[in-house]
């Protein structure tokens, strides 16, 4: 294998992270528009669609980075430490700080959200046990949680609702929390990515030609196996081979969001323009992204509402991401997308500043890697 010989970050990786967060943002403006996650149209469909990449793409690059933060603290023992400790500081950001932007209110009791960083902070201290194994162990056992993932739906009921934050068994979830994210297949997401990252630290050449071999294999796999599976019912067949299940991600859909993930690296790898610049910026500050693009979202939601209604109505958002916002007071596509694209205009300035003011370090992202991993 040969490494990359750069001090500098794997801009790729940061350029498609990048896309992947200011796509996340179009859900999650959605959700306070109070559109339905999906049809009737084609408008709302692909609307939603195209933000199921967020977070596998989001998940994968964690463990990816990973490995590169490990080749630069040289030693698995430092490198499970950190994953140990900045995923339960995320486990514990998804259940104050994030659900309080979320919804603006204290009522935890009756309502608490394991959402996308609750997963991710769990998968983190996961990984960092399994990083003591072979990076292809590592890899082969990511793999083989994903493929083989209903097994964990079979594990005895002795655990109780417990077991229902690892993966859906049929009992009732525990009062007062929402399990949005269960940590079963996402650990093995996240282990894959952390294999990945062998890949990523080859030269530039051999990495966009691995990139493309595995992203349109991947794809590849989802358009022939995808339409055996198709579900008889009134919606067009390509809106039906689209909606893949996601709570939990289902092999299918990993297939459809990973593989153009993984396929659009090799022409990141060239970007080189304002464009690919701004993109990256977002990716290389993903953490302090999501920390303010929620509330900034939630914020002009209620701005929204105020010069549309004349008032404010916070109980539609009383339990953001699960809205109640009445039929006749949705927004339309169009103002979905003018408050989508202010927003992220807004955040630029301060995850500028943020990816330029020194190396501050995300706690969903990792320093770069030295030379040669040194």
């Amino acid at each position: 294998m040969t490494a990359a010989k750069t001090s500098n970050r794997i801009a790729s990786i940061d350029v498609v992270r990048g896309i992947v967060m200011v796509l996340m943002a179009i859900d999650h403006v959605r959700v306070y528009s109070g559109l339905p996650a999906g049809g009737p149209t084609a408008g709302i469909f692909f609307t939603r669609w195209i933000t199921h990449f967020c977070a596998p793409a989001f998940c994968f690059f964690a463990g990816t980075s990973a490995f590169l933060y490990g080749r630069k603290l040289g030693g698995k023992g430092a490198l499970a430490r950190y994953l140990i400790v900045r995923g339960l500081i995320l486990v514990v950001l998804e259940l104050t700080v994030i659900r309080f932007t979320w919804t603006f209110n204290f009522d935890y009791a009756n309502f608490t959200l394991a959402g996308v960083i609750w997963m991710l902070g769990w998968a983190m201290v996961v990984l960092g046990a399994l990083v003591q194994l072979p990076t292809k162990i590592v890899g082969a056992v990511g793999v083989a949680i994903i493929c083989f993932q209903q097994v964990f739906s079979r594990v005895p009921r002795a655990f109780g609702s417990i077991w229902e934050f690892v993966y859906p068994s049929g009992l009732p979830e525990p009062h007062g929390i929402a399990i949005l994210y269960v940590l079963v297949p996402w650990i093995g997401v996240m282990a894959a990515g952390y294999a990945f990252g062998a890949i990523m630290i080859r030269d530039s050449a051999s990495r966009r030609k691995i990139c493309l071999q595995i992203g349109f294999t991947a794809t590849a796999l989802f358009l022939l196996i995808g339409p055996f599976f198709v579900r008889p019912g009134p919606a067009p067949f390509l809106f039906r081979l689209l909606n893949q299940q996601k709570y939990p991600a289902s092999v299918l859909f990993l297939l459809m969001t990973l593989g153009p993930t993984i396929t659009l690296l090799a022409p990141a790898e060239r970007w080189r323009n304002w464009f690919a610049s701004a993109l990256a910026t977002f990716g290389r500050v993903p953490l302090f992204y999501y920390l303010l693009h929620i509330p900034a979202i939630h914020i002009a939601a209620l701005i929204v509402m105020k010069l549309r209604e004349g008032t404010i109505h916070p109980e539609w958002y009383a339990s953001a991401p699960y809205t109640s916002v009445p039929p006749d007071h949705r927004w339309s596509l169009p103002l979905l997308y003018l408050v989508w694209a202010i927003v992220v205009a807004a955040l630029y300035i301060p995850c500028r500043w943020f990816s330029g003011a020194g190396s501050r370090p995300a706690l969903c992202n990792f320093p770069k890697p030295s030379p040669h991993g040194r």
